[in-house]
Protein backbone atom coordinates (compact mmCIF):
# COMPACT_ATOMS: atom_id res chain seq x y z
CA UNK A 1 0.00 0.00 0.00
CA UNK A 2 2.34 2.46 1.29
CA UNK A 3 5.19 1.75 -2.02
CA UNK A 4 1.84 2.22 -3.93
CA UNK A 5 1.12 5.53 -2.51
CA UNK A 6 4.68 6.54 -2.64
CA UNK A 7 4.94 5.59 -6.61
CA UNK A 8 1.31 8.05 -7.13
CA UNK A 9 2.53 10.54 -4.42
CA UNK A 10 5.51 11.26 -6.33
CA UNK A 11 4.46 10.92 -10.13
CA UNK A 12 1.26 13.43 -8.92
CA UNK A 13 3.91 15.66 -6.83
CA UNK A 14 5.46 16.36 -10.81
CA UNK A 15 2.47 16.25 -12.70
CA UNK A 16 1.22 19.24 -9.69
CA UNK A 17 4.18 21.19 -9.74
CA UNK A 18 3.76 21.64 -13.18
CA UNK A 19 0.08 22.34 -12.68
CA UNK A 20 1.87 25.28 -11.10
CA UNK A 21 4.17 26.18 -13.78
CA UNK A 22 0.82 25.71 -16.06
CA UNK A 23 -1.30 28.25 -13.70
CA UNK A 24 1.68 30.59 -13.43
CA UNK A 25 1.59 31.09 -17.82
CA UNK A 26 -2.17 31.72 -17.11
CA UNK A 27 -1.29 34.36 -14.88
CA UNK A 28 0.94 35.99 -17.29
CA UNK A 29 -0.28 35.55 -20.40
CA UNK A 30 -4.84 35.65 -19.21
CA UNK A 31 -4.26 38.00 -16.02
CA UNK A 32 -7.29 37.70 -13.64
CA UNK A 33 -9.97 39.16 -15.72
CA UNK A 34 -12.16 38.67 -18.34
CA UNK A 35 -9.47 36.66 -20.75
CA UNK A 36 -9.28 34.31 -17.73
CA UNK A 37 -12.27 34.26 -16.60
CA UNK A 38 -13.23 32.59 -20.58
CA UNK A 39 -10.59 29.94 -20.08
CA UNK A 40 -11.90 28.95 -16.90
CA UNK A 41 -15.83 28.69 -17.92
CA UNK A 42 -14.54 26.73 -21.35
CA UNK A 43 -12.31 23.91 -19.27
CA UNK A 44 -14.69 23.19 -16.59
CA UNK A 45 -17.27 20.78 -18.66
CA UNK A 46 -13.81 19.14 -19.75
CA UNK A 47 -11.84 19.26 -16.57
CA UNK A 48 -15.09 18.28 -14.35
CA UNK A 49 -15.31 15.12 -16.34
CA UNK A 50 -11.49 14.57 -15.54
CA UNK A 51 -12.12 14.63 -12.28
CA UNK A 52 -15.41 12.93 -12.20
CA UNK A 53 -14.37 9.87 -14.32
CA UNK A 54 -10.75 10.40 -13.98
CA UNK A 55 -10.06 10.60 -10.21
CA UNK A 56 -13.65 9.37 -9.87
CA UNK A 57 -17.03 7.20 -10.48
CA UNK A 58 -15.59 5.21 -13.50
CA UNK A 59 -12.60 3.67 -12.41
CA UNK A 60 -13.89 3.67 -8.52
CA UNK A 61 -16.83 1.58 -9.42
CA UNK A 62 -15.11 -0.62 -12.22
CA UNK A 63 -11.97 -1.46 -9.64
CA UNK A 64 -13.70 -3.75 -7.32
CA UNK A 65 -16.03 -5.66 -10.02
CA UNK A 66 -13.25 -6.10 -11.80
CA UNK A 67 -10.63 -7.31 -8.97
CA UNK A 68 -13.50 -9.92 -8.08
CA UNK A 69 -13.72 -11.58 -11.75
CA UNK A 70 -10.20 -11.42 -12.03
CA UNK A 71 -9.94 -13.83 -9.08
CA UNK A 72 -13.23 -15.74 -10.58
CA UNK A 73 -12.50 -15.52 -14.25
CA UNK A 74 -9.97 -13.86 -15.95
CA UNK A 75 -11.46 -14.57 -19.03
CA UNK A 76 -14.66 -13.06 -17.58
CA UNK A 77 -12.58 -9.87 -16.56
CA UNK A 78 -11.25 -9.31 -19.60
CA UNK A 79 -14.49 -9.24 -21.82
CA UNK A 80 -15.72 -6.79 -18.87
CA UNK A 81 -12.43 -4.51 -19.37
CA UNK A 82 -13.19 -4.63 -23.42
CA UNK A 83 -16.98 -4.05 -22.76
CA UNK A 84 -16.78 -1.20 -20.13
CA UNK A 85 -13.98 0.83 -22.88
CA UNK A 86 -16.08 0.37 -25.70
CA UNK A 87 -19.57 1.31 -24.02
CA UNK A 88 -17.85 4.33 -22.29
CA UNK A 89 -16.71 5.47 -25.53
CA UNK A 90 -19.62 5.18 -27.33
CA UNK A 91 -22.02 6.79 -24.62
CA UNK A 92 -19.45 9.76 -24.15
CA UNK A 93 -19.24 10.35 -27.97
CA UNK A 94 -22.95 10.71 -28.18
CA UNK A 95 -23.17 13.07 -24.98
CA UNK A 96 -20.17 15.13 -26.49
CA UNK A 97 -22.25 15.08 -29.53
CA UNK A 98 -25.45 16.45 -28.24
CA UNK A 99 -23.09 19.14 -25.91
CA UNK A 100 -21.24 20.42 -29.05
CA UNK A 101 -24.98 21.12 -31.05
CA UNK A 102 -26.25 23.05 -27.55
CA UNK A 103 -22.91 25.10 -27.12
CA UNK A 104 -23.09 25.92 -31.22
CA UNK A 105 -26.01 27.15 -31.35
CA UNK A 106 -25.63 29.30 -28.18
CA UNK A 107 -23.14 30.82 -29.67
CA UNK A 108 -24.64 31.64 -32.57
CA UNK A 109 -27.73 32.81 -32.17
CA UNK A 110 -27.85 33.90 -28.37
CA UNK A 111 -26.60 37.85 -27.24
CA UNK A 112 -24.00 37.45 -24.63
CA UNK A 113 -20.89 39.15 -23.44
CA UNK A 114 -17.87 39.07 -25.06
CA UNK A 115 -16.09 36.79 -22.15
CA UNK A 116 -18.96 34.23 -22.07
CA UNK A 117 -19.01 34.26 -26.13
CA UNK A 118 -15.21 33.18 -26.08
CA UNK A 119 -16.03 30.53 -22.84
CA UNK A 120 -18.84 29.39 -25.18
CA UNK A 121 -16.48 28.69 -28.18
CA UNK A 122 -13.63 27.27 -25.88
CA UNK A 123 -15.84 24.83 -24.21
CA UNK A 124 -16.85 22.97 -27.57
CA UNK A 125 -13.55 23.03 -28.93
CA UNK A 126 -12.03 20.85 -25.62
CA UNK A 127 -15.57 18.89 -24.94
CA UNK A 128 -14.54 15.72 -26.99
CA UNK A 129 -11.62 15.46 -24.34
CA UNK A 130 -14.79 13.89 -22.39
CA UNK A 131 -14.38 10.76 -24.14
CA UNK A 132 -10.39 10.90 -24.22
CA UNK A 133 -9.88 11.13 -20.39
CA UNK A 134 -12.78 8.80 -19.57
CA UNK A 135 -11.44 6.62 -21.94
CA UNK A 136 -7.98 7.08 -19.64
CA UNK A 137 -9.75 6.65 -16.67
CA UNK A 138 -11.16 2.76 -17.27
CA UNK A 139 -7.41 1.88 -18.30
CA UNK A 140 -5.69 3.04 -15.52
CA UNK A 141 -8.43 0.85 -12.88
CA UNK A 142 -7.65 -1.82 -14.96
CA UNK A 143 -3.91 -0.94 -14.45
CA UNK A 144 -4.20 -0.16 -11.05
CA UNK A 145 -5.96 -3.45 -10.11
CA UNK A 146 -2.61 -5.05 -11.77
CA UNK A 147 -0.67 -3.16 -9.18
CA UNK A 148 0.65 -0.64 -11.91
CA UNK A 149 0.19 2.41 -11.16
CA UNK A 150 3.19 4.27 -12.63
CA UNK A 151 1.44 4.91 -16.14
CA UNK A 152 -2.34 6.12 -14.19
CA UNK A 153 -0.15 8.66 -12.51
CA UNK A 154 2.15 10.29 -14.73
CA UNK A 155 -1.01 10.66 -17.41
CA UNK A 156 -1.91 14.37 -15.48
CA UNK A 157 2.06 15.15 -16.55
CA UNK A 158 1.10 14.71 -19.83
CA UNK A 159 -1.62 17.05 -19.80
CA UNK A 160 0.29 19.92 -18.20
CA UNK A 161 3.41 19.86 -20.28
CA UNK A 162 0.92 20.00 -23.42
CA UNK A 163 -1.00 22.90 -21.83
CA UNK A 164 2.54 24.70 -21.05
CA UNK A 165 3.90 24.29 -24.24
CA UNK A 166 0.43 25.07 -25.74
CA UNK A 167 0.74 28.54 -23.92
CA UNK A 168 4.36 29.34 -24.16
CA UNK A 169 4.54 28.51 -27.79
CA UNK A 170 1.27 30.70 -28.34
CA UNK A 171 2.73 33.92 -26.35
CA UNK A 172 6.07 34.18 -27.65
CA UNK A 173 7.02 32.06 -30.81
CA UNK A 174 4.06 32.04 -32.48
CA UNK A 175 3.20 35.69 -30.96
CA UNK A 176 -0.39 35.06 -31.12
CA UNK A 177 -3.05 37.93 -29.54
CA UNK A 178 -4.28 37.05 -26.60
CA UNK A 179 -7.62 35.98 -27.92
CA UNK A 180 -5.77 33.36 -30.21
CA UNK A 181 -4.07 32.22 -27.63
CA UNK A 182 -6.59 30.71 -25.72
CA UNK A 183 -7.72 28.52 -29.05
CA UNK A 184 -4.69 27.26 -29.40
CA UNK A 185 -4.53 26.10 -26.02
CA UNK A 186 -7.58 24.78 -26.32
CA UNK A 187 -6.49 22.33 -28.78
CA UNK A 188 -3.21 21.16 -26.87
CA UNK A 189 -5.64 19.65 -24.62
CA UNK A 190 -7.43 17.83 -27.56
CA UNK A 191 -3.65 16.88 -28.34
CA UNK A 192 -3.16 15.70 -24.49
CA UNK A 193 -5.90 13.14 -24.14
CA UNK A 194 -4.59 11.15 -27.21
CA UNK A 195 -1.37 11.27 -25.47
CA UNK A 196 -2.41 10.23 -22.48
CA UNK A 197 -4.23 6.56 -23.74
CA UNK A 198 -1.19 6.17 -25.90
CA UNK A 199 0.99 6.16 -22.50
CA UNK A 200 -1.17 3.21 -20.57
CA UNK A 201 -0.70 0.79 -23.78
CA UNK A 202 2.98 -0.32 -22.71
CA UNK A 203 1.72 -1.09 -19.08
CA UNK A 204 -1.49 -2.89 -20.92
CA UNK A 205 0.23 -4.90 -22.34
CA UNK A 206 2.53 -5.75 -19.46
CA UNK A 207 -0.01 -6.45 -17.63
CA UNK A 208 -1.15 -9.45 -20.16
CA UNK A 209 -4.16 -7.29 -21.00
CA UNK A 210 -5.51 -7.33 -24.49
CA UNK A 211 -8.92 -4.86 -25.72
CA UNK A 212 -10.74 -4.84 -28.51
CA UNK A 213 -14.14 -3.37 -29.39
CA UNK A 214 -17.14 -5.83 -27.26
CA UNK A 215 -20.36 -5.45 -26.46
CA UNK A 216 -21.49 -7.72 -23.91
CA UNK A 217 -23.91 -5.64 -22.36
CA UNK A 218 -26.18 -8.16 -21.03
CA UNK A 219 -23.30 -9.94 -18.31
CA UNK A 220 -24.08 -9.21 -15.15
CA UNK A 221 -21.01 -7.53 -14.30
CA UNK A 222 -21.25 -4.75 -16.26
CA UNK A 223 -24.67 -4.04 -14.91
CA UNK A 224 -23.18 -4.00 -11.31
CA UNK A 225 -20.79 -1.51 -13.16
CA UNK A 226 -22.75 0.79 -14.02
CA UNK A 227 -25.37 0.45 -10.82
CA UNK A 228 -22.39 1.33 -8.90
CA UNK A 229 -21.27 4.12 -11.16
CA UNK A 230 -24.18 6.66 -11.05
CA UNK A 231 -24.87 6.93 -7.38
CA UNK A 232 -20.46 7.22 -7.32
CA UNK A 233 -20.00 10.01 -9.60
CA UNK A 234 -22.55 11.87 -6.78
CA UNK A 235 -20.49 10.28 -4.24
CA UNK A 236 -17.00 10.48 -4.85
CA UNK A 237 -16.56 13.95 -6.62
CA UNK A 238 -18.91 16.19 -4.25
CA UNK A 239 -15.64 18.47 -3.40
CA UNK A 240 -15.44 19.03 -7.43
CA UNK A 241 -19.29 19.73 -7.52
CA UNK A 242 -19.09 22.37 -4.94
CA UNK A 243 -16.29 24.47 -6.72
CA UNK A 244 -17.91 24.05 -9.46
CA UNK A 245 -21.19 25.29 -7.83
CA UNK A 246 -18.71 28.14 -6.26
CA UNK A 247 -17.87 29.02 -9.73
CA UNK A 248 -21.48 29.67 -10.89
CA UNK A 249 -22.55 31.50 -7.89
CA UNK A 250 -19.15 33.41 -8.60
CA UNK A 251 -20.31 33.75 -12.11
CA UNK A 252 -23.60 35.08 -11.11
CA UNK A 253 -23.09 37.69 -8.50
CA UNK A 254 -20.42 39.66 -10.04
CA UNK A 255 -22.88 40.95 -12.90
CA UNK A 256 -24.35 43.71 -11.67
CA UNK A 257 -23.05 47.02 -9.66
CA UNK A 258 -24.11 46.14 -6.10
CA UNK A 259 -23.20 42.60 -6.34
CA UNK A 260 -21.13 41.16 -3.44
CA UNK A 261 -18.51 39.52 -6.21
CA UNK A 262 -15.82 41.38 -7.45
CA UNK A 263 -15.43 41.14 -11.17
CA UNK A 264 -13.38 38.29 -12.15
CA UNK A 265 -14.32 36.41 -9.19
CA UNK A 266 -14.01 33.20 -11.01
CA UNK A 267 -10.97 33.76 -11.79
CA UNK A 268 -9.68 34.16 -8.16
CA UNK A 269 -11.57 31.20 -7.43
CA UNK A 270 -9.33 29.37 -10.08
CA UNK A 271 -6.16 30.20 -8.81
CA UNK A 272 -7.05 29.23 -4.97
CA UNK A 273 -8.35 25.64 -6.32
CA UNK A 274 -5.24 25.37 -8.10
CA UNK A 275 -3.18 25.84 -4.98
CA UNK A 276 -5.48 23.85 -2.61
CA UNK A 277 -5.83 20.87 -5.07
CA UNK A 278 -2.10 20.51 -4.92
CA UNK A 279 -2.28 19.04 -1.61
CA UNK A 280 -5.25 17.08 -2.08
CA UNK A 281 -3.64 15.53 -5.92
CA UNK A 282 -0.16 15.04 -3.68
CA UNK A 283 -1.37 13.26 -0.67
CA UNK A 284 -5.12 12.76 -0.40
CA UNK A 285 -5.88 11.29 -3.91
CA UNK A 286 -2.68 9.02 -4.11
CA UNK A 287 -3.52 7.82 -0.48
CA UNK A 288 -7.04 6.64 -1.58
CA UNK A 289 -5.72 6.00 -5.15
CA UNK A 290 -3.11 3.68 -3.60
CA UNK A 291 -5.08 1.79 -0.80
CA UNK A 292 -8.51 1.42 -3.11
CA UNK A 293 -7.37 -1.68 -4.56
CA UNK A 294 -6.25 -3.48 -1.38
CA UNK A 295 -9.58 -2.49 0.49
CA UNK A 296 -11.44 -4.18 -2.73
CA UNK A 297 -9.49 -7.35 -2.53
CA UNK A 298 -10.30 -7.44 1.06
CA UNK A 299 -13.72 -6.97 0.84
CA UNK A 300 -14.28 -9.74 -2.29
CA UNK A 301 -12.18 -12.23 0.35
CA UNK A 302 -14.58 -10.99 2.70
CA UNK A 303 -11.63 -10.29 5.07
CA UNK A 304 -13.69 -7.47 7.08
CA UNK A 305 -11.07 -7.40 10.02
CA UNK A 306 -8.06 -6.46 7.61
CA UNK A 307 -10.71 -3.71 5.71
CA UNK A 308 -11.10 -2.06 9.06
CA UNK A 309 -7.57 -2.11 9.47
CA UNK A 310 -6.49 -0.54 5.92
CA UNK A 311 -9.49 2.27 6.98
CA UNK A 312 -8.30 2.81 10.06
CA UNK A 313 -4.73 3.56 9.24
CA UNK A 314 -5.51 5.42 5.72
CA UNK A 315 -7.85 7.48 8.00
CA UNK A 316 -5.11 8.39 10.25
CA UNK A 317 -2.70 8.51 7.57
CA UNK A 318 -5.11 11.18 6.18
CA UNK A 319 -5.23 13.79 9.47
CA UNK A 320 -1.23 13.54 9.73
CA UNK A 321 -0.54 14.93 6.32
CA UNK A 322 -3.45 16.93 5.89
CA UNK A 323 -3.19 19.08 9.15
CA UNK A 324 0.26 20.02 8.53
CA UNK A 325 -0.55 21.31 5.21
CA UNK A 326 -3.40 23.59 6.42
CA UNK A 327 -1.45 24.82 8.63
CA UNK A 328 1.30 24.93 5.81
CA UNK A 329 -0.74 26.40 3.60
CA UNK A 330 -2.08 29.18 6.07
CA UNK A 331 1.91 30.39 6.50
CA UNK A 332 2.90 30.63 3.39
CA UNK A 333 -0.71 31.63 1.65
CA UNK A 334 0.62 35.40 0.74
CA UNK A 335 4.00 34.62 -0.59
CA UNK A 336 3.31 31.62 -2.77
CA UNK A 337 0.57 33.24 -4.94
CA UNK A 338 2.97 36.11 -5.09
CA UNK A 339 5.94 34.04 -6.54
CA UNK A 340 3.44 32.08 -8.35
CA UNK A 341 0.96 34.31 -10.32
CA UNK A 342 1.90 37.72 -9.59
CA UNK A 343 3.58 39.01 -13.02
CA UNK A 344 2.12 39.75 -16.28
CA UNK A 345 -1.83 40.25 -16.38
CA UNK A 346 -1.97 39.38 -12.97
CA UNK A 347 -1.32 42.09 -10.55
CA UNK A 348 -0.53 42.97 -6.84
CA UNK A 349 -4.38 43.81 -6.38
CA UNK A 350 -5.32 40.27 -7.15
CA UNK A 351 -2.96 38.52 -4.82
CA UNK A 352 -4.29 38.76 -1.53
CA UNK A 353 -8.20 38.14 -2.78
CA UNK A 354 -6.69 35.15 -4.09
CA UNK A 355 -4.54 34.06 -1.12
CA UNK A 356 -7.38 34.90 1.30
CA UNK A 357 -9.66 32.87 -0.66
CA UNK A 358 -6.92 30.10 -0.38
CA UNK A 359 -6.36 29.64 3.56
CA UNK A 360 -10.74 28.92 3.35
CA UNK A 361 -10.49 26.52 1.09
CA UNK A 362 -7.32 25.47 3.17
CA UNK A 363 -9.80 24.61 6.39
CA UNK A 364 -11.64 21.61 4.74
CA UNK A 365 -8.25 19.88 3.78
CA UNK A 366 -8.53 17.22 6.20
CA UNK A 367 -12.54 16.79 5.27
CA UNK A 368 -11.40 16.57 1.53
CA UNK A 369 -9.11 13.59 2.66
CA UNK A 370 -10.99 11.58 4.30
CA UNK A 371 -13.47 12.09 1.72
CA UNK A 372 -11.71 10.36 -0.37
CA UNK A 373 -10.99 7.21 2.03
CA UNK A 374 -14.44 6.98 3.08
CA UNK A 375 -16.37 6.94 0.15
CA UNK A 376 -13.66 4.47 -1.72
CA UNK A 377 -14.36 2.06 1.73
CA UNK A 378 -17.73 1.96 0.80
CA UNK A 379 -17.18 1.27 -2.61
CA UNK A 380 -15.41 -1.47 -1.65
CA UNK A 381 -17.92 -3.25 -0.41
CA UNK A 382 -20.23 -2.04 -3.15
CA UNK A 383 -22.03 0.22 -1.23
CA UNK A 384 -22.36 3.58 -3.87
CA UNK A 385 -26.03 4.58 -2.26
CA UNK A 386 -24.63 5.94 1.36
CA UNK A 387 -21.74 8.44 -0.36
CA UNK A 388 -24.07 9.44 -2.94
CA UNK A 389 -26.77 10.99 -0.41
CA UNK A 390 -23.98 12.39 2.03
CA UNK A 391 -23.29 14.25 -1.40
CA UNK A 392 -27.01 15.80 -1.92
CA UNK A 393 -27.12 16.34 2.03
CA UNK A 394 -23.62 18.66 1.29
CA UNK A 395 -24.56 19.68 -1.44
CA UNK A 396 -27.60 21.51 -0.29
CA UNK A 397 -25.69 22.91 2.50
CA UNK A 398 -23.32 24.34 0.18
CA UNK A 399 -25.66 25.94 -1.89
CA UNK A 400 -27.24 28.32 1.23
CA UNK A 401 -23.97 28.86 2.66
CA UNK A 402 -22.60 29.76 -0.49
CA UNK A 403 -25.61 32.35 -0.78
CA UNK A 404 -24.89 33.60 2.80
CA UNK A 405 -21.14 33.95 3.15
CA UNK A 406 -20.72 36.04 -0.25
CA UNK A 407 -22.19 38.94 1.66
CA UNK A 408 -19.44 38.51 4.81
CA UNK A 409 -17.02 37.27 3.15
CA UNK A 410 -16.48 38.25 -1.08
CA UNK A 411 -14.90 35.46 -3.13
CA UNK A 412 -13.57 33.17 0.19
CA UNK A 413 -16.93 33.11 1.82
CA UNK A 414 -17.93 30.59 -1.53
CA UNK A 415 -14.06 28.14 -0.41
CA UNK A 416 -15.48 28.60 3.31
CA UNK A 417 -18.61 27.10 2.32
CA UNK A 418 -17.37 24.40 0.82
CA UNK A 419 -14.46 23.64 3.24
CA UNK A 420 -17.77 23.43 6.21
CA UNK A 421 -19.49 20.96 4.24
CA UNK A 422 -16.60 18.47 3.33
CA UNK A 423 -16.82 17.78 7.34
CA UNK A 424 -20.63 17.44 7.22
CA UNK A 425 -19.75 15.03 4.58
CA UNK A 426 -17.26 13.16 6.75
CA UNK A 427 -19.09 12.93 10.04
CA UNK A 428 -22.28 11.52 7.87
CA UNK A 429 -19.76 8.63 6.03
CA UNK A 430 -17.87 8.07 9.48
CA UNK A 431 -21.20 7.25 11.50
CA UNK A 432 -22.20 4.57 8.54
CA UNK A 433 -18.66 3.15 8.45
CA UNK A 434 -18.86 2.82 12.13
CA UNK A 435 -22.16 1.15 12.12
CA UNK A 436 -20.90 -1.22 9.41
CA UNK A 437 -17.38 -2.07 10.83
CA UNK A 438 -18.14 -1.50 14.59
CA UNK A 439 -16.66 1.39 17.19
CA UNK A 440 -12.57 -0.12 16.46
CA UNK A 441 -12.72 1.26 13.00
CA UNK A 442 -11.39 4.75 14.85
CA UNK A 443 -8.93 2.76 16.92
CA UNK A 444 -5.83 5.30 17.61
CA UNK A 445 -7.49 7.94 16.23
CA UNK A 446 -7.20 9.88 19.20
CA UNK A 447 -3.96 9.97 20.40
CA UNK A 448 -3.44 10.32 16.28
CA UNK A 449 -5.07 13.57 16.63
CA UNK A 450 -3.91 14.50 19.53
CA UNK A 451 0.03 14.19 18.37
CA UNK A 452 -1.07 15.31 14.99
CA UNK A 453 -2.45 18.94 17.03
CA UNK A 454 0.79 19.29 19.15
CA UNK A 455 3.37 18.72 16.27
CA UNK A 456 1.05 21.50 13.95
CA UNK A 457 0.96 23.98 16.81
CA UNK A 458 5.12 23.96 17.44
CA UNK A 459 5.47 23.76 13.31
CA UNK A 460 2.80 27.11 13.04
CA UNK A 461 4.83 29.09 15.84
CA UNK A 462 8.03 28.28 14.02
CA UNK A 463 6.24 29.52 10.69
CA UNK A 464 5.19 32.55 12.44
CA UNK A 465 8.35 33.16 13.97
CA UNK A 466 9.88 32.82 10.75
CA UNK A 467 7.66 34.98 9.11
CA UNK A 468 8.40 38.00 11.78
CA UNK A 469 12.31 37.45 11.35
CA UNK A 470 11.56 37.67 7.12
CA UNK A 471 9.58 40.66 7.52
CA UNK A 472 11.69 43.17 6.73
CA UNK A 473 12.46 41.51 2.91
CA UNK A 474 10.93 43.32 -0.07
CA UNK A 475 7.91 41.59 -1.69
CA UNK A 476 9.39 41.36 -5.36
CA UNK A 477 9.37 37.57 -6.91
CA UNK A 478 12.87 37.01 -5.24
CA UNK A 479 12.51 37.62 -1.96
CA UNK A 480 8.84 36.07 -1.77
CA UNK A 481 10.74 32.98 -3.33
CA UNK A 482 13.57 33.43 -0.44
CA UNK A 483 10.53 33.39 2.22
CA UNK A 484 9.22 30.07 0.71
CA UNK A 485 12.57 28.68 0.91
CA UNK A 486 12.92 29.05 3.80
CA UNK A 487 9.77 28.60 5.53
CA UNK A 488 8.59 25.71 3.40
CA UNK A 489 11.52 23.15 4.66
CA UNK A 490 12.01 24.24 8.39
CA UNK A 491 8.24 24.39 9.34
CA UNK A 492 8.16 21.13 7.41
CA UNK A 493 11.30 19.65 9.27
CA UNK A 494 10.11 20.49 12.75
CA UNK A 495 6.85 19.13 11.78
CA UNK A 496 8.71 15.82 11.08
CA UNK A 497 10.94 15.78 14.01
CA UNK A 498 8.36 16.45 16.29
CA UNK A 499 6.62 13.30 14.99
CA UNK A 500 9.71 11.20 15.34
CA UNK A 501 9.77 12.56 19.16
CA UNK A 502 6.40 11.34 19.99
CA UNK A 503 6.55 8.12 18.12
CA UNK A 504 3.75 8.49 15.75
CA UNK A 505 2.45 5.40 14.35
CA UNK A 506 1.76 7.09 11.04
CA UNK A 507 5.42 8.53 10.47
CA UNK A 508 5.95 5.15 10.97
CA UNK A 509 3.67 3.90 8.14
CA UNK A 510 4.75 6.66 5.17
CA UNK A 511 8.67 5.87 5.70
CA UNK A 512 8.44 2.61 6.04
CA UNK A 513 10.95 0.14 3.84
CA UNK A 514 8.91 -1.70 0.86
CA UNK A 515 7.71 -5.31 2.03
CA UNK A 516 7.54 -3.83 5.91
Amino acid sequence: MISGFRRIAGLTTISRVLGMVRDAAFAHFFGADWLMTAWAMGFKIPNLARRLFGEGAASASFIPIYSEKLIEDKAEAQTLACTMVTVIVALLSVVVLIGEVVVWTWYAFFETREGVRLGLALCGIMMPYMVLICCVAILSGILQVHRRFSAPAAAPIVLNLCIIAGTILAGTLLDMPPEKQVFFVAVTVLFAGVAQIALQVPSLRASGVRLRPAWHIHMPAFHRVFVLMGPMILGLTVTQLNTLLDDLIALAFMTQEGDPLPYGAPSFLYYAQRLYQFPLGVLGISLATAIFPKMSDEAGRRDFEALKTTISQGLRVVLFVALPATVGIFLVARPLVSAIFEHGRFTAKDTPVVAWTLCFYALGLCGYFAQQICARAYYAVQDSSTPAKSALLAVGINLVLNLSLIWVLGVAGLAAATAICSYVQVVFLIRGLRRRFGAGLLMGFKKTCVGTCCCSMVMACVGWGLIWALRGLPETFLFQCVRLAVIVPVSAGVYMAMARAMHLEELSLLTARRGQ
